[in-house]
């Protein structure tokens, strides 16, 4: 007895998975909506958290007078742009020689865009950078004939270029002032003294800056020149408007052909929340400077710029 028996083969039919596009700008935002509503609620946790970590830190903030940034919520930890004493300001800073024609030439005060810069004389980093430091001994190999290993003579010493970068928070159009106002410091330091200026600098190369930071030991008063500078302004981040207004103020005679006049006073700039600036700076140093330099002063830490018409060796 034959049975035929039929046999049903089943096939799986495999489809290719289905790509959905993503809308970039869709996400971000739902992101940054959430973000928005965790710190919102960060201020009640760190309400709660009592005399922890989180506390410890804030206090040592505020006992170096630096608040957290702004990724941090709350009224009180917000990135500070102003300083109350500059006893205690150990910040990473480049400012323009005290005194020096230099600072005349800027005119802080009386110049619109310049003047959130007024009490720091210069630009600062509010919040701590990463500084990259190299100091080398320079040494000839001095090949001998018939063996293995050469002879190093010492030919020099010296600091190389230093890389400061660190992030610029801008949380309201004050910070947005402070921002144009460092990069536009950063772009004038970086050029010579040309064209019709009618000061006696015409012709001088770019200003020399001093360069503070971390207290009387690491950086104070260091003459350093300015090689370069990049302004990262990353896509995806908010813009703040900022006005530079002369309060009315009609500038006359040789002022006039450098600052704004009354009808530039609704000058308008937008500034990024959060943005990173880098400087590349060599220190520099006089042949005048270099003949009081002392080596055992400068093992004794004396040689740190403290006095007046001291600058300080690194």
């Amino acid at each position: 007895m034959t049975t035929n028996r039929s046999v049903r083969c089943v096939v799986w039919e495999l489809n290719a998975p289905i790509i959905v596009p993503i809308n970039i700008v869709k996400v971000y935002k739902i992101l940054q909506r959430k973000a928005t509503n965790i710190m919102a609620g960060l201020g009640g946790i760190i309400k709660n958290i009592g005399t922890g970590f989180v506390n410890s830190t804030l206090r040592r903030l505020k006992g170096a007078n630096l608040e957290s940034d702004s990724r941090i919520a709350g009224e009180r930890n917000r990135a500070r742009w102003s300083r109350e004493s500059q006893k205690t300001d150990w910040r990473v800073r480049l400012q323009v020689p005290k005194g020096s024609p230099i600072e005349t030439f800027f005119n802080f005060e009386n110049n619109p865009i310049m003047k959130p810069l007024a009490s720091s004389r210069g630009i600062f980093w509010p919040l701590t950078p990463a500084v990259v430091i190299q100091h080398s001994a320079n040494y000839n190999a001095l090949a001998q004939t018939h063996s293995n290993f050469p002879f190093q003579a010492y030919q020099n010493s010296q600091v190389d270029q230093m890389n400061i970068i660190g992030e610029f928070p801008v949380q309201n159009s004050e910070d947005a002032k402070h921002w144009v106002a460092t990069v536009n410091f950063l772009r004038s330091a970086t050029k010579m003294f040309f064209g019709r200026d009618t000061e006696n600098l015409k012709g001088n190369p770019p200003p020399i800056m001093h360069l503070f930071g971390y207290g009387d030991h690491m950086f104070n008063k260091v003459p350093v020149i300015i090689n370069s500078f990049n302004i990262e302004l990353r896509p995806g981040i908010d813009y703040i408007s900022t006005k530079q207004t002369t309060s009315g103020k009609q500038f006359t005679g040789a002022d006039a052909g450098y600052f704004m006049t009354a009808n530039d006073a609704e000058s308008q700039s937008w500034a990024p929340t959060l943005s990173n600036i880098s400087v590349l700076i060599t220190p520099i140093y006089s042949r005048e400077s270099i003949k009081n330099f002392s080596m055992k002063k400068f093992v004794r830490g004396e040689l740190n710029g403290k006095g007046d018409d001291q600058i300080g060796f690194i």
